[in-house]
């Protein structure tokens, strides 16, 4: 009888610590229009989020590795930018939104930020719930504008390679 309690106790703990490799963060927005979603190989290295007249966030696109992903969203004007060191990972999304996505910051574990989009709205914040997991992907809607945003997160086991390199 010990012996099934103790099996039991192990077998739940490794179930329960296994699920906490990945967590969803639920959608934001009103979720109208086609389905997207940015996904690649490997780790995020890279993200580019297009806005209109600092009104909403109409693109946005990530690099996995030396790869960009396809771009979700019409893409007018620059770009804001950011590129992230060797063994630096997005931790936190947050941002404003309405029916659509109108701000959106990304936040690594270096503390560095990228934010674009105008701060009107009701506010929303998405992390992983596991302090080692990091965004792997988002998805959600757009219409024109994102109209809605999820963040999927994992604790990634593959070392981190760098931006930069060339190697596999």
């Amino acid at each position: 009888m010990l012996y099934a309690v103790v099996f039991a106790l192990l077998a739940t703990s490794t179930l329960a610590a296994s699920q906490r490799q990945y967590s969803f963060s639920p959608a934001v927005g009103s979720g109208s229009g086609a389905a997207y979603s940015i996904t690649g190989q490997g780790r995020i290295t890279a993200i580019r989020v297009w806005e209109h007249t600092g009104n909403l966030i109409y693109g946005l696109q990530f690099r996995y590795g030396l790869v960009w992903s396809p771009a979700v969203g019409p893409r007018y004007g620059s770009p804001s930018e950011m590129e992230l060191y060797d063994g630096e990972a997005i931790i936190q999304v947050s941002g404003k939104y309405n029916n659509n996505v109108r701000a959106v910051m990304f936040t690594t574990n270096r503390g560095r930020t990228l934010y674009a989009g105008n701060l009107s709205g009701r506010s929303f914040n998405m992390y992983p719930t596991n302090p080692e997991a990091e965004l792997c992907f988002i998805s959600g809607r757009v219409q024109g504008a994102l109209t809605s945003l999820a963040a999927h997160w994992a604790v990634v086991q593959s070392p981190i390679q760098s931006s930069n390199s060339t190697e596999a």
